[in-house]
């Protein structure tokens, strides 16, 4: 199993220099993969450009959304930007698009949110159309990898039909291998070859502060959850044998890609990470 980290792009107040800085020092150290959150209404960075913008500065990691809420974007502007990123990475590129749960987020943008689903499967039928077509570039290299993420039986049906695998968005190893065992059952109904490529991610802070800060930070982020929240706040991981346990109980699971997210920007976050990992 390999295993990335994330931006801090939905952290607030976060500069330009300080996160160029992150996606350099990560380049540099033992990750696989660098990757993006996306929210519309939030203090954070929108995830396409920002991904842009670490190509670059990179030379090695795998940039990755995870995901991008696609119903929210045109279809043929967000294929168009997909192949830009993946030309500019030179093919390091994965798309992970959703439908998201925030209901905020589609009213700011004027889409329809019971209809999200819909709109999310007529995309994944036109990004296959427009990235075919030579007129839409950049056509230099490869098209990029696309991910899927959510947790209903439609999700894992869209996986085997469209897509190269299955984003998972956090929990404990065993709610990542229930979703992994949908995953790879739909691959197989859809006689699929192969298996497909499974992503997991956590979110980590080290000391007490950071911690407190993580943890606040995580019951606003989810606060649309409700009580939910809570939950998705105490599994913060703050130590390095929390972080070691998970990763084990991941790779256990099968799971190739993981991403561990930041809850603070502070670099020193990101030393102590490629220490244990390392």
């Amino acid at each position: 199993m390999q295993v990335g980290v994330g931006l801090p792009d939905t952290i607030a107040n976060l500069s330009g220099d300080l996160m160029l800085q992150w996606a350099q020092q990560a380049d540099a150290g033992p990750f696989s993969s660098l990757a993006v959150l996306d929210r519309l209404l939030y203090d954070s960075y929108e995830p396409m450009t920002t991904l842009a913008a670490a190509a670059a500065v990179t030379r090695r990691v795998q940039l990755a959304t995870m995901i991008v809420i696609s119903p929210l974007r045109n279809t043929t502007l967000l294929a168009k930007a997909a192949r830009t990123v993946n030309a500019l990475s030179n093919g390091r590129f994965t798309l992970g698009i959703s439908i998201g749960a925030r209901r905020d987020d589609y009213e700011l943008a004027n889409v329809p949110y019971r209809r999200r689903g819909r709109i999310l499967d007529q995309q994944l039928l036109d990004l296959d159309e427009h990235w075919d077509n030579e007129a839409i570039g950049p056509q230099s290299g490869s098209r990029p990898d696309l991910m899927i993420g959510g947790t209903s039986d439609l999700t894992f049906g869209r996986v085997a039909r469209f897509a190269d695998g299955y984003m998972h968005g956090g929990g404990p190893p065993r709610a990542f291998a229930r979703n992994a065992t949908q995953a790879r059952a739909a691959w197989a109904d859809a006689a699929r070859p192969g298996q497909p490529q499974l992503w997991g991610m956590g979110y980590f802070a080290f000391g007490e502060t950071a911690a407190a800060q993580g943890t606040g930070y995580l019951r606003d982020y989810y606060a649309f959850t409700g009580p939910f929240a809570e939950r998705i706040a105490q599994g913060l991981l703050t130590t390095p044998q929390a972080i070691a346990q998970f990763v084990r109980g991941y790779a256990d699971a099968g799971c190739d890609n993981l991403i561990l997210f930041p809850v603070t920007a502070d670099l020193a976050q990101l030393d102590q990470l490629a220490g244990i990992i390392g």
